[in-house]
């Protein structure tokens, strides 16, 4: 069975839509304020699945599918030895791609998950969040033939968040102390 990009995409805009309207329903209301701000969440997420699930290279132009093929799902491909295969691959510029791009991926969840959930007001709860987000992106991907887990994607996600989390915080801090104009 093959999953195109654009399927996988609509399917996931159908959900989240299905998601905004069961909370509009249970509010009886639309905030388009904080609607306007989910959007940053849902474009975040569209560009993650986008990266995580399909292949890189385009083919004719095009992101080839994801295939899932059960005779070829086990054994899985699952790596639970940190570091140890972080650097295994053919090219410097492949290693920069793997542990850049695992990082740069995640660092707009650090910044927008304090935004749009004020909850999330601390270092280690949008850490707990974005690393839960990886861990579940790692889960799924474990049927895929073409796709493998890795403690070394989800440290290295982390390290994303983490690294949002602190522009986000230093654009705080930024913001607050911002001087105070006399009109004299």
């Amino acid at each position: 069975m093959e999953i195109s990009f654009p399927a996988a995409e609509t399917a996931f805009a159908a959900i989240w839509l299905l998601v905004r309207i069961c909370v509009w329903i249970k509010q009886r209301r639309v905030d388009w304020k904080r609607e306007a701000v989910l959007i940053l969440m849902y474009v975040n997420l569209a560009v993650i699945i986008r990266f995580v699930f399909f292949p890189r290279a385009l083919v004719d132009g095009h992101v080839q599918p994801l295939v899932f093929d059960a005779a070829k799902m086990l054994p899985l491909r699952i790596n639970l030895l940190p570091v140890v295969r972080l650097f295994d691959y053919s090219s410097v510029r492949d290693i920069i791609w793997n542990v850049g791009g695992n990082t740069a991926m995640f660092i707009p969840s650090g910044i927008i998950l304090p935004v749009v959930y004020k909850k999330l007001n601390s270092f280690l709860k949008v850490i707990s969040v974005g690393a839960s987000i990886s861990l579940c992106i790692e889960i799924l991907q474990l049927p895929f033939a073409s796709r493998a887990s890795d403690i070394d994607d989800l440290i290295l996600n982390t390290l994303g968040v983490a690294v949002g989390y602190g522009i986000y915080t230093i654009f705080r801090l930024f913001i607050r102390k911002k001087p105070v104009r006399n009109s004299n």
